[in-house]
């Protein structure tokens, strides 16, 4: 279990970059210098999990195809069926007549996410896919 107990430390920067940070940060109306910091360091930590390929992470992968291209809908499913023990849910819409955009939220090992990702990138019709990982923290 996490300890939530909140330590103090002092880290140095130069001035132009901590300027430009706090710029760009405020300017979003968030709260304080310590919860961007925090944010930072979760992202650099999910990140390290997806590198390391046998940690758990949680990964959203979005992808638009074009459900006329002959098999790709077929294709599709398949690769979702043969990946079930890590996708959470899904949800498909219709941008137009000719183009869907799919949402699968998947939870488990990176390697077996990199993986399906992967079969993904292979069905003839997907114009873009795109991954956002993060991690239980």
């Amino acid at each position: 279990m996490p300890n939530d107990e909140l330590v103090r430390f002092s880290i140095t920067v130069p001035e132009d970059l901590l300027n430009e940070f706090e710029e760009s940060y405020y300017s979003e109306n968030r709260a304080n210098r310590s919860e961007a910091v925090r944010n930072l360091m979760r992202g650099y930590i999910s990140g390290e999990r997806w590198k390391s390929n046998n940690k758990k992470v949680c990964a959203t992968i979005t992808l638009v195809y074009d459900h006329h291209l002959p098999e790709v809908t077929r294709k599709l499913t398949a690769a979702q069926h043969d990946s079930g023990e890590i996708i959470i849910c899904s949800t498909h819409v219709h941008l137009n007549h000719s183009t869907c955009l799919e949402c699968i939220i998947t939870k488990g090992l990176a390697d077996n996410i990199k993986c399906f990702i992967e079969a993904l990138k292979n069905i003839r019709g997907v114009k873009s896919l795109n991954v956002n990982v993060t991690s239980e923290l």
